[in-house]
């Protein structure tokens, strides 16, 4: 429909296809309520309610974190950190990638297929995982990576990325993901993400990853990727609410609720010295 930049370019996809990875660990583990299919969708902050939901999707398998081999680390957001700054040292169940794992040994011990390695790209989840992604996004998704979760992690381009966002947005195999995302964005992100922000002002699930990666699915319309080549994330969500606006998809009392995302203040001193403007300009 439109688009800026090198759109062909490849990249590893990192968080942005969270939402992928879920459907083949509820295709493959079950049904789960919303609130821990978004949880298992997220980058989450690490916030008390996150880990319980985290803790909740593994006891539902009879396993404990203890299983989890995503790397131990302090919460994502800086006051869940601070809550939990005297303790001994960081956890896996922190990690904002712990739902994802815990959805993943989920389906793993409910198949009956070996929990110690649900990480080998070999292993029949992450084989789903990779040809749910070759689907989606119309490209071959190698050679697979390790992500910094030690998850597989899959080559896209920026128009694949796209494409598989509006396969999310409308395809019914995947509508329980997007509802989750979409009802419950703070689980799927956290208090202060830009995807949680952009879910609660349109009829849209997004999902951000690291190195600049937002994707956004706006129901039965269409998918918007954007990716930052420096791999900074401070240009990603300015991108994406330009490119939204551009596209006609910001109405009513959206624009106001993402003014601040779209033009973020620069701080010097401590205090606004001015502030981001995104220069963007599809061509259609």
């Amino acid at each position: 429909m439109a688009a800026s930049g090198e759109i062909e370019r490849r990249f590893f996809a990192r968080s942005a296809v969270k939402p992928f990875q879920t459907y083949s660990s509820v295709q493959f583990g079950g049904d789960m309520p919303a609130e821990l299919v978004a949880v298992a969708s997220a980058s989450h902050g690490g916030d008390p309610v996150h880990v319980a939901i985290a803790r909740a999707i593994l006891s539902d398998a009879g396993l404990d974190e203890s299983h989890l081999r995503c790397p131990p680390a302090w919460p994502l957001s800086p006051e869940a950190a601070r809550r939990v700054a005297g303790a001994p040292g960081p956890q896996r169940i922190w990690h904002n990638c712990s739902g994802k794992h815990a959805a993943m040994l989920r389906a793993c011990a409910a198949q009956g297929w070996p929990i110690e390695s649900y990480l080998d790209p070999d292993s029949p989840l992450q084989q789903a995982n990779f040809a749910l992604m070759a689907e989606v996004t119309g490209e071959d998704p190698g050679p697979v990576g390790v992500d910094g979760c030690g998850a597989p992690v899959f080559r896209v381009s920026t128009i694949g990325l796209a494409r598989a966002f509006a396969v999310f947005a409308s395809d019914c195999r995947l509508s329980e993901i997007w509802t989750a995302m979409h009802r419950f964005p703070m689980l799927a992100s956290g208090i202060d993400g830009t995807d949680a922000a952009i879910a609660r002002s349109i009829d849209a699930a997004a999902k951000r990853g690291a190195e600049g990666l937002l994707g956004v699915a706006i129901r039965n319309q269409m998918g918007v990727a954007v990716k930052v080549w420096d791999g900074a994330k401070r240009g990603a969500g300015v991108a994406m609410i330009a490119a939204l606006d551009q596209l006609g998809v910001l109405a009513g009392t959206a624009p106001d609720h993402l003014a601040e995302l779209a033009r973020p203040p620069v701080l010097g001193g401590g205090s606004p010295v001015g502030h981001m403007e995104s220069t963007l300009q599809l061509r259609r």
